[in-house]
């Protein structure tokens, strides 16, 4: 077998452990009446009085906070606590493979739940005459947020058989991805270190890459960053699992 069918292979067993238990539907479930709350209760979609969709990828880097997490720390910590992490590194597959596949298969289920937001795009082309360019621009950037969320849950994943521990590890990282940006962080941080120091942790935060998106503005360097997120975490998810084998 090739590199991509192994990964093809990996994906497709991934996903059906997914919806193999009721945890999938769960999910699904919660994330959906998540972001209608968000958006339509807590983002006041109505009272707003304009046909976008604000409120609805304002509250995304929030919400992904401890969904996408709690998506991610079963990857790899499950595999070690059930003791399958070796027999699946013994099969004909390398580690990357098996990372690329666990990763893909998690991300197209968050893609999955993203995806099953179309109402609220169908709802406010209902109601007015949106810019669905910036929509498309928004939803592209939301997967990207979601896909370096999972990146980084994967590498706590891999760091401890304990998914609570997983969890919390990841959360707490991505609460710093968010927060790298914040005024009163910057603002903060600005009292005690030079103004380059500052410039290079806010460059850091998610929320500073994700505004592009919400503006509509598809611009090369926040995707790079998003990239770089994913490409960092999975790389030293792969170093944490090479050397727990050589242990």
């Amino acid at each position: 077998m090739n590199a991509w069918s192994n990964i093809k292979a990996i994906v497709k067993r991934e996903l059906g452990g997914y919806f193999t238990s009721p945890i999938a539907y769960v999910f699904l479930v919660i994330y959906l009446l998540l972001t209608g709350f968000f958006t339509f209760t807590v983002g006041s979609f109505f009272e707003r009085g304009e046909a976008s969709l604000v409120s609805f990828f304002t509250w995304h880097p929030w919400l992904y906070l401890f969904l996408v997490p709690a998506v991610g720390m079963r990857l790899w910590s499950e595999e070690r606590r059930l003791g399958t992490m070796e027999l699946l590194l013994t099969m004909p597959v390398t580690t990357w493979q098996a990372i690329i596949g666990k990763f893909l298969a998690s991300w197209l289920f968050l893609a999955l739940a993203l995806a099953l937001t179309f109402p609220v795009v169908i709802t406010v082309n209902w109601l007015g005459n949106p810019d669905n360019g910036v929509i498309f621009a928004g939803y592209v950037g939301s997967i990207l947020l979601a896909g370096s969320y999972l990146a980084v849950s994967s590498m706590t994943s891999a760091m401890t058989r304990n998914q609570v521990i997983s969890f919390i590890l990841s959360v707490l990282i991505c609460l710093f991805l968010i927060l790298a940006g914040y005024e009163p962080v910057t603002g903060l941080l600005s009292r005690v270190a030079s103004p380059r120091v500052v410039e290079v942790v806010a460059a850091f935060s998610v929320m500073t890459h994700f505004e592009g998106f919400q503006r509509g503005v598809l611009d090369t360097r926040d995707v790079v960053f998003f990239a770089s997120v994913m490409g960092f975490a999975l790389f030293a998810t792969g170093v944490v699992i090479r050397n727990q084998r050589a242990g």
